[in-house]
């Protein structure tokens, strides 16, 4: 083995000064690599660029012909360096010809070497280059070269990424760091966005990579590394997570890696090869995001996020990063995360805000419905696009198609902007409709309602012609406070929220809180599975104050006008009824207190649970109306988390066996003469709404965007004959075929726009 002269740090602190010198690219390169040759006795350093075409091009050398930089290129996979480019891996060979990956390349005149130490260039784990050294005898490198050699791999990935660099990029071509990259996601919202990214959790950018003095660098990781594992521990111990739950999982998988001596001595190991603590987390970050990006079993490549957030914790404590999501953003963002909840969502400035795109996540995910709720486009389930993307990047979101285009082709750009050109017209077409009142062929009125949560919303009311608001979601106002909203806040905004709909109706929900729907103010306790646990009507009931507070706003907001409450997640009537029995209680009070009783006061159920399915003879006679909440509804008949997406989309909802739930309710709702509005998403899909339209159901509420192509649905529709078809279908269950075949068959017969 042949000793490095001065070692790891000299060479360094020579890069740092390399890179401050007033130098043109490709003479900083070329110097960079006469640097590492004379630093690590080698003959040959050569440097390799991975290009977007997939080409490993040579971009300097020391000691092969200079005349083959940018004319000798290797395709992933072909040659030693095409391998470890491929593997991400680093490869030392003492007789590298006899290697069965070796590949000749004569202009590079390279005949005489035979030692060999490749190793890859890494950035977020992804493959930028590869850095090698040669030398003419047969020698061993050892761990400490190798270990030197990734070291200033991690400075060159730096230098790449920088726009100096791109002078040295031939016209026409470019890095694969910024190649084109699609992903097929779930579309959250329908739409197209053109923009920029914008990351939710924006990656930790480390400028200073050259230790000083490494015994401080090591103490400053210590600390770092203390700070974490002390906000961890606390979390662990703080009453929220008492009570097995993922969110205690997950601390659980952090402390553990943060405990891990091997993780630690890596970082231990790149501060001794003369890094800083930060350059030394992002070093070993991107070694082990490489390699396990590269696995097959789902386990392990699950915990690559688990990594990644805690090596980002780390960076954040060691560069005192004090991010805010939300800060600084372009004029058309689009916010990419892997997961977000609709709160901090709603943090963002929305007139600057296009789309969102989440790793995560389901359709039917409260950040999805939120998004939906604000007009924005939104896609989830793009797998890996949090590490692709760089803040400032273009980016297409098709909530059509779930399609992500991460830094697009001029040509995809092009058909895109085409496609939205078409999509103003669709819109201008729907915004034609707006008047044309929602009267199917056969002469039935379908009621089109809004759901909504923003005042922001409620101006989209009057570009669709939409009757009302079928569903106003008043968590939204507690989601995005940093306290609990006051009587006299709530009475504002349900006071103007009736300003805002003039004579057409508004349906007030009442707080609808916990599960995924986490409210910062409120202490709440870690439940195996939320969504089935302590939330919504159930906290209210056991939250008095709450509930009384919130009645009250509505009350006095209403000032003399109608009112319509709805009560959210009723599992048993005789909830409904205590609801009832408070709300009409504090109407009473009214007078007493100098204000003005609502002019009609109307209080229904929302029916979400499916054993309110037995009750329906003892609640329908107690209220003024239904309302259907078909997200959670056809979770529990399902048993499928809506939030899980390995599971959220097994179970089609209008499936044969949840249409014949849904028509109980429509049946009875009938039977004691009560309206019954869908207010799920369901309604807000053509497909979706013609099958509600055939059990009988003529209210259906659903986000503004969707107004305009289920009108336009109901105006070809002739609902008896679809009835009589779908009753047949219902009752014979031999039939073969899905409700939503046989719905897209009729559509199909009778022309109809779904």
């Amino acid at each position: 083995m042949v000793t490095a002269i001065g070692g790891p740090r000299v060479l360094l602190r020579q890069l740092r000064e390399t890179m401050a010198e007033p130098l043109a690219s490709q003479e900083r390169l070329d110097k960079i690599v006469d640097l590492i040759a004379d630093n690590m006795r080698a003959d040959v350093c050569s440097f390799y660029v991975l290009r977007d075409d997939g080409a490993l091009e040579l971009f300097a050398t020391h000691g092969l012909k200079r005349d083959a930089v940018h004319i000798t290129t290797l395709r992933l996979g072909e040659g030693l360096v095409g391998l470890i480019a491929n593997e991400a891996e680093p490869l030392s060979l003492q007789n590298a010809p006899e290697h069965p990956s070796f590949a000749y390349r004569p202009e590079t005149g390279e005949d005489p070497f035979f030692s060999f130490l490749g190793v890859p260039v890494l950035r977020a784990g992804q493959t930028l280059g590869v850095l090698v050294v040669q030398n003419s005898e047969r020698r061993v490198y050892g761990e400490d070269e190798t270990e030197a050699l990734l070291t200033t791999a991690t400075i060159l990935a730096e230098m790449i990424s920088t726009a100096d660099f791109d002078a040295l990029i031939k016209p026409g071509s470019d890095i694969d760091l910024r190649r084109p990259r699609m992903f097929q996601g779930v579309g959250f919202s329908e739409g197209i966005a053109l923009g920029q990214v914008v990351l939710h959790d924006p990656r930790v950018v480390v400028t200073n990579f050259v230790a000083d003095d490494t015994d401080a660098e090591k103490a400053r990781l210590e600390a770092a590394l203390m700070t974490m594992r002390v906000s961890i521990d606390e979390l662990l111990n703080s009453g929220d997570m008492q009570i097995p739950s993922d969110h205690r999982d997950i601390l659980e998988t952090y402390r553990m890696f943060a405990h891990d001596r091997g993780w630690v001595r890596r970082l231990e190991e790149a501060i001794e090869s003369g890094l800083t603590a930060e350059a030394a987390v992002e070093r070993v970050q991107n070694d082990t995001r490489a390699r396990m990006l590269r696995q097959t079993d789902p386990y392990i490549r699950e915990r690559l996020h688990d990594l990644d957030d805690l090596a980002n914790r780390l960076l954040r404590i060691l560069t005192a990063d004090g991010s805010v999501a939300g800060k600084e953003m372009p004029d058309n963002a689009i916010l990419v995360a892997r997961n977000m909840g609709p709160a901090e969502l709603l943090e963002y400035d929305r007139t600057k805000l296009r789309a969102v795109v989440l790793e995560d996540g389901a359709a039917t995910a409260h950040v999805a419905i939120v998004a939906r709720s604000v007009g924005l486009v939104a896609v989830g389930q793009a797998e890996n696009i949090v590490s692709m993307g760089e803040a400032g990047d273009d980016i297409i979101v098709d909530g059509f198609t779930g399609a992500v285009h991460l830094r697009p082709t001029p040509d995809i750009e092009a058909t895109y902007i085409d496609k939205v050109r078409l999509s103003a017209k669709r819109r201008a077409h729907y915004a034609a409709l707006k008047d044309t009142p929602p009267v199917s062929r056969d002469g039935q009125h379908i009621t089109l309602l809004h759901n909504s949560g923003l005042l922001a919303d409620m101006a989209m009311l009057e570009e669709t012609g939409a009757e009302g608001v079928g569903l106003f979601r008043t968590e939204l106002q507690f989601m995005i406070a940093s306290k609990m909203p006051r009587v006299k806040e709530q009475v504002e905004l349900y006071a103007q929220a009736m300003r805002l709909m003039g004579d057409k109706p508004i349906v007030f929900r009442l707080l609808d809180i916990g599960g995924d729907k986490v409210v910062p103010y409120m202490r709440s306790t870690a439940e195996e599975n939320p969504a089935m646990g302590w939330r919504s009507l159930r906290l209210a009931l056991d939250r008095p104050a709450l509930l009384r507070t919130q009645v009250r706003a509505l009350l006095q907001a209403a000032s003399g006008k109608p009112l319509r409450i709805l009560v959210p997640m009723v599992t048993e009537a005789r909830e409904y009824m205590k609801v009832k029995r408070f709300i009409l209680r504090e109407n009473e009070r009214l007078p007493r207190l100098g204000f003005a009783q609502p002019e009609t006061l109307e209080i229904g159920s929302m029916i979400e649970v499916p054993s309110l399915l037995f009750e329906l003879d003892r609640l329908l006679p107690e209220t003024d109306f239904v309302s259907i909440g078909s997200n959670d509804l056809i979770q529990f008949l399902t048993a499928a988390d809506r939030a899980n997406p390995r599971v959220a989309n097994n179970y089609d909802p209008i499936a044969r066996p949840r249409l014949r739930a849904l028509k109980l309710v429509v049946d009875a709702a009938q039977k004691y003469g009560k309206p019954v509005t869908m207010c799920g998403e369901l309604a807000g899909r053509p497909i979706e709404a013609m099958a509600l339209l055939s059990i009988g159901m003529t209210r259906l509420s659903m986000g503004a965007s969707s107004i305009g192509p289920i009108k336009e649905m109901v105006l070809g529709l002739d609902v008896a004959a679809l009835k009589a078809e779908m009753n047949d279908y219902l009752e014979n269950g031999e039939t073969e075929g899905s409700a939503r075949e046989f719905l897209v068959e009729f559509a199909e017969r009778h022309s109809l726009t779904v």
